[in-house]
């Protein structure tokens, strides 16, 4: 069989293949979130997660997330001798990481890639390969038609279903497992399938979206509670019925605030709610951190919790990379560096530059610093700052005065501590003035530290 250019050849294994999707409650059947609560299962209450996602805090942490990875750039680097990592371009490996597939650019494509683990807990991306066997596209996967299979012999399939963008125009076609990329999310039950932390903050999103939805009705109806209308004596339920439903067509939603008449001793009561009682913008409000700590994400990114009281925007993107990005950017790179069969000593790498920027002052401040301790070339802190190099500025310069301890010993052993002492005299020739003695010293001391090579 031919997918996508590349020769697939299907062995039949002695056994069928057995798929997860068969081992019981615990394997998610997407796109439901099942167990959004304990014991939600019972009552039959599920929640989708096309349901879950319209709740503002979900959607927040996830195009947050999401973005700020799709916005590094793809790096194809090489380490050398020293062990150092540096970006380089290859006619293999170079295009597939500019132009992932047809139809996606690189930010389009990441952004697809990590959506996908955030809101399904796995990413399954399929190769297309050229004649060479080198990988040209990757195409990111629905996960709602990939099902991981696994032989006897513990051989890893995946059973995909018709994707016609993708390339897929059978019904089903099962590849192995080199044919694909598969970036597991958190495994929590088996390692081929991953868990969306939509399992953990399911009952916060539908809390909140039950306070929205409570509160539209509640403003709908001109801010005002339900009420109760009694009348003096019994009344049949037919009568009861017709006037709740001319009550609620007269003087509910829009027509709140019409003048009611009534008759034969009819009076209407409201029922009032405390707003203490109610403290929807609390409970709202703990609905969305609890979104927050599923994903990680620090509640005042997303305009829920008060901004920190230190303006250093350095320190407050390390600390979201360090416990959000962190995990989801190390493997992307390594599920591509292994995906796309790189040999050493190649490697993709995102670009954090892109993340972790300095404010101005602190990165000229920085990169200044680093130039007088000879840590950096001047060329290389202009490329901060998308600069030109200039003549002469790629190698690190330090200032002539600062020597080794160990220069500055070799001098001493050499040379000696001692001051000069007086000569005597050889007759018949003056004796020489202090300011000539301190001079020929001087001199002397010059032509010494010449020899030892310890000035220019």
């Amino acid at each position: 069989m031919r997918v996508l250019g590349f020769d697939i050849t299907i062995t039949k294994a002695t056994r069928p293949l057995s798929s997860l999707e068969s081992r019981g409650g615990w394997y998610p059947i997407w796109p439901t979130v099942r167990e959004s609560f304990t014991g939600a299962w019972q009552s039959n209450t599920t929640a989708t997660t096309e349901t879950i996602l319209s709740y503002f805090a979900v959607y927040a942490c996830v195009t947050l997330i999401s973005s700020d990875i799709g916005k590094m750039r793809l790096k194809l680097v090489a380490q050398d001798a020293d062990g150092i990592w540096t970006e380089t371009e290859s006619p293999a490996f170079s295009p597939v990481l500019r132009r992932p597939n047809r139809y996606q650019n690189r930010i389009k494509f990441v952004e697809w890639w990590i959506m996908s683990k955030l809101l399904h807990g796995n990413t399954y991306a399929l190769k297309a390969r050229d004649a060479r066997g080198v990988v040209t596209a990757l195409y990111i996967l629905d996960p709602l038609r990939v099902t991981p299979l696994v032989a006897p012999d513990g051989s890893v399939f995946y059973e995909l279903k018709r994707d016609i963008l993708s390339g897929l125009t059978t019904d089903v076609v099962i590849v192995p497992a080199r044919e694909v990329i598969h970036d597991v999310g958190y495994a929590l039950y088996h390692p081929l399938v991953g868990v969306s932390p939509l399992m953990a903050c399911g009952v916060g999103a539908q809390q909140g979206l039950a306070i929205q939805t409570g509160s539209t009705a509640f403003f709908s109806n001109g801010s005002q509670p339900g009420g109760v209308l009694t009348a003096p004596g019994a009344i049949s339920q037919e009568t009861a019925n017709r006037l709740k439903t001319y009550w609620e067509t007269q003087y509910a939603g829009d027509n709140v605030g019409k003048i009611a008449v009534l008759g034969d001793g009819l009076k209407y009561e409201p029922m009032s709610v405390k707003a203490v009682d109610a403290q929807l913008i609390e409970q709202l409000k703990w609905t969305a951190d609890v979104v927050c700590s599923a994903f990680h994400v620090p509640p005042y990114m997303i305009g829920v919790g008060p901004m920190p009281n230190y303006n250093n925007i350095e320190a407050l993107s390390q600390q979201y990379y360090s416990q959000c990005l962190q995990e989801l950017i190390e493997a992307l790179e390594l599920s591509l560096d292994e995906g796309l069969e790189l040999p050493r000593p190649y490697g993709v790498e995102c670009d954090l530059e892109t993340l972790l920027r300095m404010d101005t002052a602190t990165k000229v401040q920085a990169t200044s610093q680093a130039i007088g301790a000879g840590f950096m070339s001047p060329n290389e802190a202009r490329a901060k700052f998308d600069l030109k190099p200039v003549d002469g500025g790629d190698t690190p310069y330090l200032q002539q005065q600062n020597y080794s301890l160990a220069a500055l010993n070799r001098r001493d052993e050499q040379v000696g501590t001692a001051p000069p002492t007086e000569e005597t005299p050889v007759a018949g020739e003056e004796p020489a003035s202090e300011e000539a003695r301190e001079q020929e010293a001087i001199a002397t001391w010059r032509v010494k530290e010449a020899a030892l090579g310890l000035v220019g």
